[in-house]
């Protein structure tokens, strides 16, 4: 792991916290819970939680893995039996995944152990089971702190892919990741090889661990921004994974969790739904961070981060995250599984209390309180990063590239690893919108680039102003949990209202298969959560909720239900009167009739 040292030559000097009046707008300044919920109290007396309530619920054991105490086993979620069954991490830390690459699918499914292996303890390797729609395959999950990847990288995860044929694909996910499918459980142990022999890992990616830590997409070659995001999303990244090696004192968490690293008045990471967020904040005339907790989207509930009222120096940023991991693992409750993620046990111990859990472990024991003003200019115009734009370094520009609802097959990464060598640096950037950048293009370079086949026939650096704000989960082509069919209904249903209507500006719309929208829908300017109900006919058929008024930025709101259960076959005339109604989209006989 750097240093705290390390991090000395990245932190901005005052000057470059100056904004530009030029890209601001009107806007609110704070986040606000989502209305529907009511906030954690962040004022609760500590007496009011009992001395056996804060007592840890979990115990490091021989070996170093942490599991739950026996006084607390009852009343447990499948998911903790699960674990409690056996430790998942040895697949990892003794090689066991070698011996069970050996065992046909058939012998597995036989014994109970060996089925919760590959369906349940594998997601601490970053391995999805795919039971339902691809039986015997996987998807694997990267880790990539802030989205950073190489042309090596790419190259590597195209040759896995490119094996499976017409089963094998990957995806850009909405935490700027990779995800590569089609994987068959013999190949396992060498493709985890080939991911280490280039730097990469998919350790502790999936299940009760920390996810893929975000950024600035636009780390160090953004003019604009207030702090490059590389090293402190590295540094969390191999905190996390104990530099690739397994962290076991994080590997047992009550639920998934969401970290991410502020860099841009743009809020590209957006931290509201992170369960930590560090927002840039200068106190005492030194650079550091306040910070946001409890972000979540979850099926029955969803909120927005609040302040912690807590502060770190920029050069040590580890030690309260470990901190807030720490008293999350020890003091989650692990019943109900909806009601397991980090904001739950702050709503039950209220700000303050969480609050003094946190200060009590850290190293010294003290907890600086918040600065009085992050560096976030909350009246920015969030800014457009597809297409072609200068960089902060003289000469170059990166080019952003629309990837349609985050889908690549193995010829499309090869080709993108190709560009990134001859016209760029050999590295790219995954963005949470499921797109694309490519950095470090000469200037006299871009026109070429632009006329490349790639460009002009599938990544666009200039999509239309509804397929560039377009995301899509997985949906039930590969995903078990999915209701419907996102991806491919996603760019049909855009294409068929983008003939009704014409929008004068960018508008997102964000497609999620089941209630654990992985699409995170409540952002989204119109969302659609995959449903099923009865047509006109009576025939059941896939359908959508549809999600209208959520926003990203300073002015960020998850947003609920506009209207519920409404037949696919039926959005396309909604969708077009939404846009009209709310985004100022004009029919497109009338525009025509204007000309």
């Amino acid at each position: 792991m750097a240093s705290s040292a390390s991090l000395q030559s990245f932190l901005p000097p005052s000057a470059q916290y100056a904004t530009s009046s030029s890209r601001r707008r009107t806007g609110r300044a704070r986040f606000m819970p989502c209305s529907a919920l009511s906030a954690p109290s962040s004022s609760a007396p500590a007496e009011a939680v009992s001395a056996d309530r804060l007592e840890p619920r979990v115990e490091q054991r021989e070996g170093g893995y942490w599991v739950l105490k026996e006084k607390y086993r009852t009343s447990l979620n499948p998911q903790e039996k699960v674990k409690l069954g056996k430790e998942p991490m040895k697949f990892f830390t003794e090689g066991a995944i070698k011996d069970l690459a050996k065992i046909p699918m058939e012998e597995i499914d036989a014994d109970k152990l060996t089925k919760e292996d590959v369906d349940v303890r594998l997601k601490w390797l970053g391995l999805f089971h795919r039971r339902k729609q691809q039986y015997g395959r996987f998807m694997m999950r990267l880790k990539l702190p802030n989205g950073v990847t190489t042309s090596e990288q790419t190259r590597y995860l195209a040759s896995v892919i490119e094996k499976y044929g017409k089963e094998g694909c990957a995806d850009v996910t909405t935490r700027q990741n990779w995800q590569i499918r089609g994987v068959t459980l013999p190949d396992v142990p060498e493709i985890l090889d080939g991911l280490r022999s280039v730097g990469l890992t998919s350790l502790q990616s999936g299940m009760d661990n920390v996810r893929n830590p975000v950024g600035n997409p636009l780390a160090g070659i953004d003019p604009d921004e207030i702090v490059d995001t590389r090293p402190y999303t590295n540094l969390l990244s191999s905190y996390i994974t104990n530099n690739s090696e397994g962290n076991l004192a994080i590997t047992n968490l009550p639920r998934k969790w969401n970290v991410c690293v502020i860099g841009t008045h743009d809020l590209f990471e957006h931290p509201h739904i992170n369960d930590l967020a560090y927002m840039p904040a200068e106190k005492d005339g030194k650079f550091g961070f306040n910070l946001l907790v409890g972000g979540f989207i979850s099926p029955k509930r969803w909120g927005e981060a609040l302040p912690l009222d807590a502060w770190v120096p920029g050069d040590d940023i580890i030690p309260v995250c470990k901190a807030v991991l720490e008293a999350y693992r020890d003091l989650g409750t692990r019943g109900n599984r909806q009601k397991t993620r980090m904001m739950w046990l702050i709503d039950e111990l209220g700000m303050e209390v969480f609050r003094s859990e946190i200060e009590k472990r850290m190293p010294n024991g003290v907890l600086e309180r918040a600065a009085a003003e992050d560096l976030i200019d909350k009246k920015w115009e969030r800014r457009d990063y597809l297409g072609v734009h200068p960089q902060k370094q003289e000469g170059l520009s990166f080019v952003g590239l629309h990837v349609p609802v985050g889908r690549l097959q193995a010829a499309d990464m090869f080709e993108l690893a190709r560009l990134a060598d001859e016209y760029g640096s050999g590295e790219l950037r995954l963005t949470v919108e499921q797109n694309i950048v490519l950095p470090n293009v000469k200037n006299e370079r871009i026109d070429a680039l632009l006329a490349e086949p790639l460009l002009q026939e599938r990544f666009s650096a200039h999509p239309s102003l509804l397929m560039k704000g377009l995301v899509a989960c997985t949906g039930n082509q590969f995903c078990g949990q999915a209701i419907i069919e996102t991806k491919a209904r996603a760019l049909q249903v855009t294409r068929d209202v983008e003939a009704r209507v014409s929008v004068p500006k960018t508008v997102r719309m964000h497609w999620t298969g089941c209630p654990n929208s992985c699409a995170q829908v409540q952002v989204a300017d119109i969302g659609f959560m995959g449903c099923l109900t009865k047509n006109s006919s009576g025939k059941i058929v896939e359908a959508a909720d549809i999600f209208v008024g959520g926003r990203v930025g300073s002015d960020s709101h998850l947003t609920g239900v506009h209207r519920k259960a409404v037949p696919c076959e039926d959005i396309v005339p909604i969708v077009a009167d939404l846009l009209v109604e709310h985004f100022g989209a004009v029919p497109r006989e009338r525009e025509e009739d204007e000309e």
